[in-house]
């Protein structure tokens, strides 16, 4: 490995060619771009490392570095089609051997973090590296409610955030990711949504979860959970659909992260919290009754039944309840069941109810952490259930 001081008298950084890493940076803002270089500069040899910004003219500051444009360079939340059909074309006219992708507000990732993404890749010793957040219990709920329960359930990946905005890619992964993207590019979908964990065990790559800490993570530019949950849902129902002869063959998940239960405080407000969420689920419960009808089989909704007589801290969705319903849903959105945007809007209020659920469990002292692992492994258990709805869709179990 080049050690990470300049060398005098080496080529410019404008003549080399290759380099072992690829940086592509979202569009930051200058005194963040500013520090993040900086703390690439500090965690990598320069002479081994390219790095892809939206403002290439910040190489004026940093000529011991090889910076480049960043065509896609966005601010968005997630990653996109587009950026990834980007990053593998900007490694292969770069000769990079590994590429680390970096979402908005990156500048508050650690040294330690980015140090373990790049080694991870460059070390050849694993395809994908995804972050792990340490996020406050009331964030990032439809990714513990829906992403990562499925994720694990039908692809074996104990990836607890799989749609992170941090990733470090080997040029294999990088080549299929840009082959996913390219069937929405091609179609001018560039804002679709790719779920890298899902290719990766498909194609039996090799992940890695590294603990990137607290971080600062983006907003959508409408956040608005009417809008997030059925775009992010829908987009892993479809991936689900177009992989369904994979999961369908028995797997089980690698222990892939020591979990240390968090120690974020339990917050005094839970019932005012989850008001508004009960009150919108018990509206739906009536309301929703004739769509609910066409998804849910009848033993699913007698437990809706019994959860629409509960209000306040006694509200408790049971775990297996919960992800039935979650493959019910994911079932009706394959078979066109009814309008997709009307399918995954009539899903919302559950969610609600499930979130409320979770602030009562949680309120009781249990961690939150380890709420979320009993319920995803109450998916895993339920998947006999998806697997006989999927292959014989037209019978109702008991």
């Amino acid at each position: 490995m080049a050690t990470t001081n300049p060398i005098p008298n080496a080529t410019s950084p404008s003549e080399r060619t290759g380099c072992a890493l690829l940086v592509l940076l979202a569009d930051l803002p200058p005194e963040q771009l500013q520090d993040v270089i900086a703390k690439l500069a500090s965690a990598f040899p320069p002479e081994d490392m390219v790095i892809a910004t939206a403002d290439p003219l910040v190489a004026e500051a940093h000529p011991d570095l090889r910076i480049v444009a960043n065509p896609v360079a966005k601010a968005s939340w997630v990653l996109t089609a587009a950026e990834f059909v980007n990053g593998y074309q900007l490694a292969q006219k770069n000769g990079a051997r590994a590429i680390l992708m970096l979402g908005p507000e990156a500048g508050s990732l650690g040294l330690p973090a980015l140090r373990e993404f790049g080694h991870a890749v460059t070390a050849n010793s694993t395809d994908l590296a995804v972050a792990r957040y340490d996020l406050q219990p009331r964030a990032g709920l439809v990714n513990s409610a829906i992403l990562y329960p499925l994720s694990r359930a039908l692809f074996a990946s104990r990836t607890r955030y799989p749609l992170a905005i941090d990733l470090g890619l080997s040029p294999r992964m990088a080549e299929r990711l840009a082959v996913a993207g390219q069937r929405f590019t091609s179609l001018n979908q560039k804002e679709m949504y790719l779920w890298p964990v899902n290719e990766a065990a498909v194609a039996g790559f090799t992940i890695t979860e590294i603990d990137a800490g607290s971080r600062a993570l983006p907003h959508p530019a409408e956040p608005d959970l009417n809008t997030i949950l059925p775009s992010l849902a829908g987009s892993l129902f479809a991936d689900i659909e177009a992989k369904a002869a994979f999961w369908q063959r028995p797997r089980q998940a690698p222990q892939m992260w020591n979990s240390t239960l968090n120690g974020h405080p339990q917050t005094a407000d839970a019932a005012a919290y989850i008001a508004p969420m009960l009150q919108a689920f018990h509206l739906a419960y009536t309301n929703l009754q004739e769509i609910w009808s066409l998804v849910l089989p009848p033993n699913t909704l007698l437990g809706l039944k019994r959860l629409s007589l509960t209000d306040g801290a006694a509200f408790r969705m049971p775990e297996s309840l919960w992800a039935r319903i979650v493959y019910d849903f994911l079932l009706a959105h394959r078979l066109r069941t009814i309008n997709r945007g009307h399918l995954l809007g009539a899903l919302i209020p559950l969610y609600l109810a499930w979130v409320a659920s979770h602030i009562n469990v949680v309120s009781s002292g249990v961690e939150p952490e380890r709420h979320i692992e009993t319920m995803a492994t109450a998916f895993e258990v339920e998947k006999p259930y998806i697997l006989s709805r999927w292959r014989w869709p037209d019978r109702f179990n008991p």
